[in-house]
């Protein structure tokens, strides 16, 4: 059958500085890798069209903002049926995807439907936000067809590779990069005392509330014992907004429960990441991301064991970094030291070659004379008929990756006013889900243990 959203071919810039880069995310921390990336890929390209795919972690636009990656107009909200349509629309180089792998998967499929044959289709280039610690073979098998998969350091081009190869699925795409916001200034010793201390704070990690009330009680201790210090809680967002992980239980709303309160020199802080790390002497996490930008800078970095090495965590990933430790031992002036070999195995060793080199060379090549093989992911309705279609299913897309009736052109047509107002519904209806988990789901979860 003939495909009525196939598009003409069109030849694609041959300078590097006239490159048309799209980024759809899903979340403001893949928003924030996503934007950042296509920085990397191409520095002296114009700034990259930015979308966010809407749905249950859609960002505020003081996510978005906080983020610290912000050219011109803010990213459009939009859907995966609309953001095909989009790249039939409009011509682009390059569509970095910034996604969960289900969503990766359906604009896969989707731009396979657009581009059947060999044509001067998009680049196609997904990747992770951070540390891969959970769901790696679900979760590459659903970002294979993607013509670049980017690998954070050489551990996970490794790991990436051997289930792309134990699968039979083509490993050619996966390319070693790194974090695209490993950068700041180095740590500076302030004559080997420690005055900030900074405990990076996780949405679902660890996901309990007597665990992460825990936490927070350890580091106003650590504060109270430590009057000298500065201990700042970095918060991930404000209660009502969400992140790449639901949080059930905000720290916010621990902190205004715990006995005896902060004491002063103990505050909850937002704000970009980067900047927070200036003048950082010591970062404290279960096992976020931020911990691998601090130890790129050579700041002293601590992956709590408090509650266990355990894979749910997400803190294994640090077994051999030299990182791992507890409370009572920085209560006690211990300043873990990275291994340089862990260090330099996952990609965060201070002063190492540009990392984006061999991913730029790839775009270069793939995008000279001629045009690009139709996009074959590895998971076909012959490879998995029982579980693609319902992955594209969410994203109201056919079982062959053509967009459901109306799903693309829904609103096509509408005034001004109705799109103001269906804009105002959504967020309200978002605001009532994340109401609801936050804070009617642990009332109920309490009443039924009476």
């Amino acid at each position: 059958m003939r495909n009525s959203f196939c598009r003409v071919p069109v030849p694609l810039s041959s300078s590097r500085a006239d490159l048309r880069i799209a980024v759809l995310a899903d979340s403001d921390t893949r928003w924030k890798w996503g934007a950042l990336t296509a920085r990397r890929l191409a520095p002296d390209a114009p700034a990259p069209t930015g979308f966010v795919l809407r749905g249950r972690a859609t960002p505020t636009a003081r996510q978005l903002g906080e983020a610290g990656v912000a050219d011109g107009a803010g990213p459009a909200e939009v859907t995966c049926a609309e953001f095909l349509a989009e790249l039939g629309r409009r011509r682009y180089d390059v569509v970095v995807l910034a996604l969960v792998g289900g969503a990766v998967q359906a604009v896969l499929h989707g731009a396979r439907a657009l581009w059947p044959q060999p044509s001067a289709r998009p680049l196609l280039v997904t990747g992770y936000v951070g540390v891969v610690y959970e769901k790696l073979a679900d979760g590459l098998l659903l970002r294979h067809g993607a013509d670049l998969v980017l690998a954070n350091s050489r551990h996970d081009a490794a790991r990436f590779r051997a289930v792309y190869t134990g699968a039979g699925a083509d490993p050619d795409a996966v390319v070693e990069t790194a974090l695209p916001f490993l950068d700041g200034a180095p740590h500076e010793s302030a004559g080997g005392r420690t005055h900030r201390v900074v405990f990076a704070v996780q949405p679902s990690v660890p996901e309990g509330r007597t665990d992460r009330a825990y936490l927070l009680e350890r580091a106003a201790r650590h504060a109270r014992l430590h009057p000298d210090r500065e201990v700042l809680v970095k918060l991930r967002s404000r209660p009502g907004e969400h992140t790449t992980h639901l949080e059930e239980h905000p720290y916010q709303r621990l902190a205004e429960r715990l006995p005896g309160g902060l004491p002063p020199n103990c505050r909850l802080v937002y704000g970009n990441m980067g900047e927070v790390l200036d003048g950082t002497d010591l970062l404290v996490t279960v096992s976020s991301t931020a911990a691998l930008e601090s130890l790129h800078r050579g700041i002293p970095t601590a992956v709590l064991t408090d509650l266990g090495i355990r894979e749910a965590l997400g803190n294994h990933h640090f077994l051999g970094s030299g990182c791992l430790t507890s409370w009572d031992r920085l209560d006690g002036g211990l300043l873990p030291a990275g291994d340089p070999d862990w260090l330099a195995a996952q990609g965060v060793a201070p002063g190492a070659a540009d990392p984006y080199a061999a991913a730029r060379d790839r775009i270069a090549r793939l995008l000279g004379p001629g045009p690009l093989a139709p996009v074959a992911p590895y998971y076909t309705l012959a490879t998995a008929p029982g579980y693609l279609p319902g992955i594209l299913a969410r994203h109201h897309l056919a079982p062959d990756g053509t967009p459901l009736p109306g799903a693309a052109a829904r609103a096509a047509g509408e005034s001004g006013a109705r799109r103001w107002l269906r804009s105002h519904l959504r967020e309200a209806a978002r605001g009532a889900y994340r109401h609801g988990v936050q804070r009617v789901a642990p009332v109920i979860r309490r009443l039924g243990e009476l």
